[in-house]
């Protein structure tokens, strides 16, 4: 999900578009579509990911 989500940010798309087309593949929302929050938290958390082991290297 979160592959797609990145993708489809690169489209420019809003977070409710994004949203939109997702879909949770697992758990009790196993179906259903993410809100709008869920997809924010997760790209930022990628970003977050992504951006510190630059930042520790030195």
């Amino acid at each position: 999900m979160l592959s797609i989500a990145l993708h489809l940010r690169q489209q420019n798309l809003s977070l409710r578009d994004i949203a939109a087309r997702l879909v949770i593949t697992k758990g009790k929302k196993k179906g259903r579509h993410p809100s709008p929050a869920t997809v924010l938290r997760m790209l930022r958390e990628h970003d977050e990911a992504a951006a510190t082991p630059a930042s520790t290297m030195g």
